[in-house]
């Protein structure tokens, strides 16, 4: 199953102090707004989302439609697909999709540990 672009969205304390601090190791501002409290940042082979306030956990995120540099790709497998799937296979939804709800749109799991997984679709 393809899930689209990964990324780890980090919580973090200071988000300029984290910036620089990924910046050390190699990243470069990608996108977001650091005023607002996130960043999007990408190294070669990794995206890394820093959120200052936002969230209470890290959380491991997929972006179905979207390749790792965040362009549209031509096929994928809609959300609300991959949601079903992966109701079918037993796994509980933490936040589902709606019933008749189309374009944009999110749900999230937690895995076997309690890490919170965030299906994102921007398309």
């Amino acid at each position: 199953m393809n899930l689209g672009c990964f990324s780890i969205s980090l919580t973090v304390k200071d988000i300029k102090k984290s910036k620089e601090f990924y910046q050390a190791l190699g990243f470069e501002v990608f996108h977001g707004d650091e005023s607002q409290g996130w960043l999007i940042m990408k190294s070669p082979t990794c995206n890394l989302g820093l959120f200052q306030g936002m969230f209470e956990k890290n959380i491991l995120t997929f972006n179905p439609g979207w390749d790792q540099d965040a362009q549209n790709m031509e096929s994928f497998k809609d959300i609300r697909e991959i949601q079903a799937e992966l109701k079918a296979k037993g796994i509980k939804m933490i936040k589902e999709i709606e019933e008749g709800d189309e374009g944009p749109a999110n749900f999230t799991l937690e895995d076997p540990d309690g890490n919170p997984i965030l299906f994102d679709q921007h398309r």
